[in-house]
Parts: C-alpha cells; sequence; structure tokens
C-alpha cells in the first residue's frame, strides 16, 4: 500500500482516495472512502485504454459479470461507472491477505482452517455459478482470508456459461498449477472446472506447496503434470484426503459439485464451520490491518512527484500462457500488495512475540509496544466496515490486545448480573470494528472441576469463582487456579460476596452458614442458627447481613415434611441477626432473591412473591406470580419488576401496580436487569428492551440479534452486554444508547446449559456449561 502520488485524482466519483492499493495492465487500485464511511477498493481504468471504445465495451461487461456475483464469500461490487473519462470499479474492501502470503509466512495451514476455507470457498462457487459465471482463475492469490471466512476475488477472466466469450480460439487462459485439465487443453470448461482449482487450492493450503509441481517448473511442465500427471498429497491430513481427491479427478464428471462440498463440511451450518477458523497469528495479523485501515485518513496534500504513465505498466498479452514473472491480465505485478489488503500506514506498533511470523509490512497484536493510534477516527469508521464484507459474523476476528488509555466506564454493583465488579484490572483494549467479536485472551474446560453451570459468577481482586465442588477461584488473566476448595460448595450454590468474604451453606449439609475468604478460600467464620434451625441456602447479602433459608426441625407435620424460616446473619460477626418463620403454605425452600435497601423480596417454587423488612424480617406483603417462579426478582427504584406475558412493575412497599408495559405485539418478557435507572429485558421473539424504570416507557427495542435473547445483562461504560440461555446462545455487545448490535459471540457449543457473565476490570468473564472464557471488555 504506497501513498497518493502528485499524478493520482484524489476523488473517483462519490469516493476520496486514500492510498495506492496496485497497479497492473489495466490501470491502478485504491484504497477509497465514501462519504458515508464506507471503505472500498476503487478499481481504475487508465487512459489510453478508455480511449478504446472495444476496450470500454469489455470493460461493460466486467461490470455486468462483476454486479452478477453476490454472495457472503465473494468481495461484491458496491458502486462503478463505467461511462466516466476514466471507467472505474468499486467493490467491497475485504480486511484479510491473500493465501499465497498466508502459507509463505506461516506455512501450511492446520486441518481445521483447510477445512473452514474448503466450506467457504464451495459455498462461493455455489453463488458464482448460480449466476451463470464460472471463476475460471481460482488459485491462491484470488482467495483473501477475513476474520469472517474467505473470500473469492477476481473475475476479470469469468465468462457466460451461455458461451459468450472474449478469448481467442485455442487461447489457454488461466494459471498454471491450479487449472484444469480441460482449461489446460483448450476444451470447454464448465463449473467442474472450478472444482478441480478449488482441490488444488485446498492442497496448497494443506500442505504449503503446489502439488503440481514447485516454483522451478515450467508453465509447460506444469501444464503436463496438471494433464497427465497425478498430484502429490504427501502431508494433506488424512480428513481431507478423500476430498481434495474427489475434487482432482481428471474426468469432470465425477467431481463433487460444490453444493455437496458445503453439505459435508459445514453439516451444522456454514457459521459453525467458520467459528474460530484462523491460526492465531493470522487473526492477529488481519486485526491489526483492520485497526490500521480505520485510522487512515485522506492525504491534505500529494507529494511533489512528476506526473508519470510508468505505473500503469504495459497492458500485458495472454496469447497462450504467460511467460514467468508476467501478471495475469488486470493483476498487480509481483511484490504489490494485493487490491484487498495492504500494508497499514507508518506508526503502526511493532510485532510483540508470541503470534508466530508476521507478514511482509503488518503488526501484531500483542502485551507491550507503543499506543494504538488515535481512536476517534476508528470509533466513526467501524460500522463503515461491519458493512464492507470483510468482518463482521459471531466468534470472527481476533483478541484485541493493543494498550488504548481509553479506561473509564461506569459504577456497578456487585449483585450477580447488575452491572460490574468494581475491582480494576490495570490493562486496556482497542475497540475492534463493528461487528468483530473479540477472541478469548484465554479459554479452559472446566468439567473437571465439577463447576455448576447456570450459576451467576462472581468476581473481585482478579479472582474469578465459579460455583462448584470444589470451588476455585481462577486467576482472571491466565485462567489458572489461584486456590482450590473440595467440599466447602454444595452443587448449584449461589456465591453471595460482601468485604471480601463469600458466603455458602456448609458442604456437609450440617446446617451452618460459613464465610470464606475470597482471596485464599480459607474459612473465617461459621455460624449455626440454633439448635432446631439448619441452614438450608443462601438467599441474598447486603451492607449488614447475608440471608438464609432454614428448615424448622422442631415443627414438622410428618418424618419429611417441615416448616421452614428466613433468617439474618450479620456478615461481619456471624451472628444471626434475626429468624421468621414462613407460612405453611410457602414451605418450600426453593427461594430466589434480592436484597435492596429496607427490603429483602424474594419468589419460590410454591409461585409466591415475598417481601420482608431487612432490619426485622417482618412480611410487608406476599401474592401469587402465576405459573413461573424461577427467576431472582429485580429491584429499583422503589419497585420490584414481574416478567411474564407483560412487564409489570410493583411498589415495593405495598405489591400495588405502578405501571404495565404490553410487548407490543410480540410475545411476554423474561425477567429484567437494572442498570442506572434502565431496565433490559429480552422479549419471546428474542428482541432486547431497555425500558424507563420510573415510567416503564421503552428507550429503544433492539431486534437484530442472531442468537436468542438473553436472560441476564450488564453494562460496562457505553456496552451493554448479554448473556443467552441455554438454545442457540452466546454473548451479545449492545450500543447503551441506541441499542445497536455490536457483535456476537459463541463458541458453537450445544451444552445445553445457559451462558453467564460477570466483569473483571476491562475483561469479560463468561461461562457456558463447564467452558470458562476471558474475552477483552471492549
Amino acid at each position: 500500500m504506497d501513498t497518493l502520488r502528485a499524478d493520482d485524482p484524489r476523488e473517483l466519483g462519490p469516493y476520496r482516495l486514500l492510498r495506492r492499493l496496485g497497479a497492473g495492465g489495466m490501470g491502478r487500485v485504491y484504497l477509497a472512502r465514501s462519504p458515508g464511511g464506507r471503505t472500498v477498493a476503487v478499481k481504475v481504468v487508465r487512459p489510453d485504454l478508455a480511449a478504446d471504445g472495444d476496450f470500454r465495451a469489455r470493460f461493460r461487461h466486467e461490470v455486468e459479470v462483476a454486479r452478477a456475483v453476490s454472495g457472503r464469500f465473494t468481495a461484491p461490487v458496491v458502486d462503478a461507472d463505467p461511462e466516466a473519462p476514466l471507467p472505474w470499479l468499486a467493490t467491497s474492501y475485504v480486511l484479510g491477505p491473500d493465501l499465497t502470503d498466508v502459507v509463505a509466512a506461516h506455512g501450511a495451514l492446520p486441518e481445521r482452517t483447510v477445512r473452514a476455507l474448503a466450506a467457504g470457498l464451495a459455498a462461493a462457487l455455489q453463488d458464482i455459478h448460480a449466476a451463470g459465471l464460472i471463476h475460471r482463475d481460482l488459485k491462491p492469490s484470488n482467495v483473501l482470508l477475513a476474520a469472517d471466512g474467505p473470500r473469492l476475488i477476481d473475475f476479470g477472466i469469468a465468462r457466460a456459461v451461455d458461451g459468450s466469450r472474449m478469448t481467442q480460439t485455442g487461447v489457454v487462459v488461466g494459471s498454471p498449477g491450479y487449472m484444469s485439465p480441460e482449461q489446460a487443453t483448450g476444451r470447454d470448461v464448465g463449473t467442474a472446472g472450478d472444482v478441480f482449482s478449488l482441490g488444488s487450492v485446498l492442497a496448497f493450503a494443506a500442505t504449503g506447496r503446489s502439488v503440481f509441481g514447485d516454483g522451478t517448473a515450467s508453465h509447460a511442465a506444469l501444464l503436463y503434470q496438471v494433464v497427465h500427471g497425478e498430484a502429490d498429497l504427501t502431508g494433506v491430513p488424512t480428513s481431507l484426503l478423500g476430498l481434495i481427491r474427489a475434487c482432482l479427478i481428471k474426468d469432470p464428471a465425477r467431481r463433487p459439485a460444490p453444493a455437496e462440498i458445503v453439505t459435508a463440511l459445514a453439516g451444522q451450518g456454514i457459521d459453525a464451520a467458520l467459528h474460530d477458523w484462523l491460526p492465531s497469528a493470522v487473526a492477529s495479523t488481519i486485526a491489526t490491518h483492520a485497526a490500521g485501515i480505520l485510522d487512515l485518513e485522506a492525504p491534505e496534500t500529494f507529494p511533489d512527484t512528476p506526473p508519470t504513465r510508468a505505473a500503469f505498466g504495459p497492458a500485458p498479452t495472454m496469447t497462450g500462457t504467460p511467460s514467468a514473472g508476467t501478471p495475469p491480465h488486470g493483476a498487480p505485478p509481483a511484490g504489490t500488495p494485493h487490491a484487498g489488503y495492504g500494508t497499514p500506514p507508518a506508526g503502526t506498533p511493532a510485532p510483540a512475540p508470541g503470534h508466530g511470523t508476521p507478514l511482509p509490512g503488518t503488526v501484531r497484536v500483542g502485551a507491550g509496544g507503543p499506543p494504538a493510534p488515535v481512536r476517534s477516527r476508528r470509533r466513526v469508521l467501524g460500522m463503515a466496515l461491519g458493512g464492507a464484507a470483510a468482518v463482521a459474523v459471531a466468534g470472527g476476528g481476533a483478541a484485541w490486545l493493543l494498550a488504548s488509555g481509553d479506561g473509564g466506564s461506569d459504577g456497578a454493583t456487585d449483585a450477580p448480573g447488575k452491572g460490574r465488579s468494581a475491582e480494576p484490572v490495570d490493562e486496556t483494549f482497542t475497540t475492534p470494528p463493528a461487528g468483530v467479536a473479540p477472541q478469548p485472551l484465554w479459554h479452559k474446560s472446566a468439567k473437571e472441576d465439577g463447576t455448576s453451570p447456570g450459576v451467576p459468577l462472581l468476581t473481585h481482586d482478579g479472582l474469578l469463582l465459579v460455583s462448584g465442588d470444589p470451588l476455585v477461584a481462577y486467576d482472571v488473566r491466565t485462567g489458572k487456579a489461584r486456590w482450590s476448595k473440595p467440599g466447602i460448595c454444595r452443587p448449584g450454590a449461589l456465591l453471595l460476596f460482601h468485604d471480601g468474604k463469600v458466603f455458602l451453606a456448609d458442604g456437609d449439609y450440617e446446617g451452618a452458614l460459613v464465610a470464606y475468604d475470597v482471596r485464599t478460600g480459607e474459612e473465617t467464620w461459621r455460624s449455626r442458627l440454633g439448635k432446631q434451625l439448619s441452614v438450608e441456602d443462601t438467599i441474598a447479602v447486603d451492607d449488614r447481613n447475608v440471608y438464609v433459608t432454614a428448615k424448622d426441625h422442631g415443627q414438622s407435620k410428618s418424618a419429611t415434611e417441615y416448616r421452614t424460616a428466613v433468617a439474618a446473619v450479620s456478615h461481619t460477626t456471624g451472628r444471626t441477626a434475626w429468624v421468621q418463620h414462613r407460612d405453611w403454605g410457602t414451605r418450600d425452600y426453593d427461594v430466589q432473591g434480592t436484597a435492596s435497601g429496607t427490603y429483602l423480596v424474594y419468589a419460590d417454587s410454591n409461585l409466591n412473591l415475598t417481601v420482608r423488612d431487612t432490619a426485622t424480617g417482618g412480611q410487608v406483603w406476599t401474592r401469587k406470580i402465576g405459573e413461573e417462579w424461577s427467576w431472582r426478582p429485580t429491584v429499583a427504584g422503589g419497585l420490584v419488576f414481574l416478567p411474564g406475558d407483560e412487564l409489570k412493575a410493583l411498589d415495593v412497599e405495598n405489591g400495588s401496580t405502578v405501571w404495565t408495559l404490553a410487548p407490543a405485539g410480540r410475545r411476554g418478557f423474561g425477567n429484567p436487569t437494572a442498570v442506572d435507572g434502565v431496565l433490559y429485558a429480552s422479549d419471546h421473539d428474542d428482541g432486547v428492551w431497555a425500558v424507563g424504570v420510573k415510567t416503564g416507557k421503552r428507550n429503544w427495542l433492539c431486534d437484530e440479534l442472531d442468537v436468542a435473547g438473553p436472560e441476564s445483562f450488564l453494562r460496562v461504560g457505553s456496552t451493554l452486554y448479554g448473556a443467552t440461555g441455554s438454545l442457540d446462545g452466546g454473548i451479545v455487545a449492545l450500543e447503551t444508547r441506541t441499542g445497536r448490535l455490536r457483535w456476537t459471540y459463541t463458541d458453537s457449543k450445544a451444552v445445553g446449559e445457559p451462558w453467564r457473565l460477570a466483569v473483571a476490570g476491562n475483561r469479560l468473564m463468561a461461562t457456558h456449561g463447564h467452558e470458562i472464557y476471558a474475552l477483552p471488555a471492549v
């Protein structure tokens, strides 16, 4: 990628030019930006060719061909003007290197990456063939690797299937080593010819070399090997051998169709096949390049360079096969960055160790190094890149680790799901482009640790505690266990925290409440309620007490039916503050509750909602709540909120209805989360609502999620994070002010358990079943 020269135009159509991407026989290619901030690659025709009526007709046909192809795995045409004095064509700018450069820098790609590459390219061929076209030049340099999947580009020699051609009889057009046998011998080429080329490209990706001959072989030798010889598939993973061999069958009729390849490799969907598909070093390269592109501005002045036409180069002829070192028609000369990829601007950070070898002219995301470029431009242009076909799905992208100095975050409570934890972790992360989910800083499968999936998480002082037996405290930076205590945490136990202690009903079921030091896991105190009372479970915690349910062994109707009680225990001394027996009608001790101000509010499995005074335990009011109880009551602004067919706000003092919100033709609401005067709740059609706590008025509705509606929320600064349930789940990040979707992250694991979230400093801690993830909170 080069700076603009004096003879370069400043604008083409509505696009402001930013940098030169390359030059070839047909003209120049520029990196440009639309008035709305979209980043594109603009191909402009040489002046002498623009004056040629025949060439202008061919260019017009190329535009028509390119417009006919659309799909997720191609770089679509976004604009063109074949009639302009200098005709031009604008395509989406793909943020990714080509496959040739990636293999040169990093070697053969891992099996999972090649499988995903095959699925994406086969899907691209489906779209191309559906438009009545054949690509005819599928080769590694025409395959770009973007964060969310590959892109197949350059339809410069694509031709309509109906036989309309602009080549002379007997001319071989294509790239030796990657064209099909029928193409190499000048016979008619159908869609199966692209499948043969696909097999050659996949073999190259899997082995790091051309399987029909190395770079020292002549074009004639390569063509002979393609037509008469066999590919050297040594080093291809066993799981891919059958597919690649089938693609490379000499008889076109026997090769698989692209649709069959997609079905074979992406049985659970193309998104699942492409989840986390790139090696970390390649993903880091793409991420850093994206950040550099976002910060580019159009130059205000041009260098004092004399005009030159030599940059266009002579127009190479395509009669027969090209001579060694001659680029294909319209392609940049050797050593020129691809039109879909370039070198970040000067001033980007140097590579950090530990991520492999960088591509020439690129940097990698890593700890240390100079600060990231100014971020204001990156925020403005984030949506532009999100719409530019390059980086825009769940699970794509790389970890964003460049220090940015952009700390700001809002305050929060320690209540589960009610905002962020207050403890700092001294690190910051850059904001990825819109649509790009940050990838995990670390991931741990904690099934062997006996975690209890679905229980809210606890973070404190750089530690993450996940309920389970043993109870384990993980270092939020590394994922390593700081301490582990077996036998102290019952399955599914709620982790309540205050003043450096976590409170649990004893794991031995002896009826005691136990406080443990969060930093060490050591017992601080142990408290019993009395001879006849045994602690069953914890409910909530506030600034004074821990609230628990208890069983009264002295009051029973049978050997198995005991009266239950609610009790408050001082978390400072461990002494019992009060005990209040519950009515026999509410004897069930399955309870979920919240302490807020002077009220303890809880729901029970007998379908009651009850409010008690936290000072005395006296019952303020109770009411039936319908057919659903398995939610922890949300209390804010003197109101308690009931999910259901409508979202209701009740006065916490007397239980009267203050306001009711109907779902506006949608199905009912899930339990809301309250943060700083706003309720966030999902409806049963997977929309997310922001509602004023006091008024019950809707602030916004997000209806663009590609996963189920979140069941819990927390907010960090200007971002609202949502954790979904057990089906079709993941983590979503929304703009707090507008509700606009920023990104979605999912691990594509069908574990049948909900996602849970907490925040430690600038790290987003997440669990999905037994899987634990640390992601940048960006």
